[in-house]
């Protein structure tokens, strides 16, 4: 992180619709002597809430520091009856990944991480396999393998939460990691777990998706980014991103696409969560990009 740049604060604030709440919450950071650089805002019609996102500095006028800036918002909070949490950017989000034996989505990851163009910190890489080890391991990265079977995968899922806990983990990602969680361990991760799956429209579900998916002759191949549910694959989306192909792309080529399309949807899922820009909405998300 570079020193020099100014400490930025991103608060996140949903409540019901009504009137005033943008003037109370910009008045108020104003009175701090807080400078906004960024605000974004939507009113779900549907649901009747109301979400927000708002980004700021402390200037050199500012009154007093973020901790009491922070304790003063709690009257206008409560007035609105807001659900609002606020974050800096001094502090990174903690993040585990968790793999498999597919190497591409780690790779992009790391790579984007090591050009500063997501900032994570990645408390370790988990497996149930040893393949990617390595890769892991010359990024100066802890590895933890942890391989599953029928007979220990409530053993392995409670080490995994011991993990998460002792590393105070806050967000978790499958970034190709094939296995099922139980639905224990996705109540326990909710919110907080993000997974790629590999489909946009129809969904092909079991071995070789791609190779499914060239039997139908598909002319989109897409790649889906969402919240971990107990319902497989079927959590809140975060990012979606298709390409399009057609009759003559092989079954190689379209694993290929599917690919590029699975890292690209994965980084910016998690780039959007990792900057505070996602909300959940009952089974939807809203995302201020």
């Amino acid at each position: 992180m570079d020193t020099t740049s100014p400490i930025h604060y991103v608060i996140k604030i949903t409540c019901p619709a009504t009137t005033g709440i943008v003037a109370s919450i910009t008045s108020y950071l104003a009175e701090q002597g807080c400078y906004i650089t960024e605000l974004a805002q939507f009113d779900d019609e549907e649901t009747g809430r109301f979400f927000m996102r708002g980004v700021f500095r402390l200037t050199a006028a500012a009154r007093s520091d973020i901790a009491a800036i922070r304790s003063g918002f709690g009257p206008v909070a409560e007035h609105f009856g807001m659900e609002w949490e606020l974050f800096s950017s001094a502090e990174p989000m903690k993040v585990l990944l968790m793999v498999s034996k597919f190497d591409h989505c780690l790779a992009d990851l790391l790579y984007r991480r090591s050009k500063g163009e997501i900032g994570l910190n990645i408390t370790a890489v988990v497996s149930n396999h040893l393949d990617l080890r390595p890769m892991v391991e010359r990024e100066g990265l802890r590895f933890i393998y942890l391989p599953v079977t029928k007979e220990n995968k409530a053993e392995q899922e409670a080490e995994l939460m011991k993990i998460v806990q002792d590393t105070r983990t806050e967000l978790v990602v499958l970034a190709r990691y094939m296995q099922v969680l139980s639905n224990e361990l996705c109540r326990q991760l909710a919110g907080r777990a993000i997974n790629i799956h590999h489909s946009f429209l129809p969904g092909f579900k079991g071995a070789k998706p791609y190779h499914q998916a060239h039997a139908r002759g598909v002319k989109l191949i897409g790649a889906t980014a969402h919240y971990v549910t107990a319902d497989l694959d079927e959590g809140p989306i975060i990012e979606q991103e298709i390409q399009r192909v057609d009759h003559t792309y092989r079954a190689d080529d379209l694993v290929a696409v599917g690919r590029a399309t699975e890292t690209v949807a994965l980084a910016r899922a998690l780039k959007y969560h990792i900057e505070h820009r996602v909300f959940a909405n009952h089974d939807k998300t809203v995302v201020f990009r």
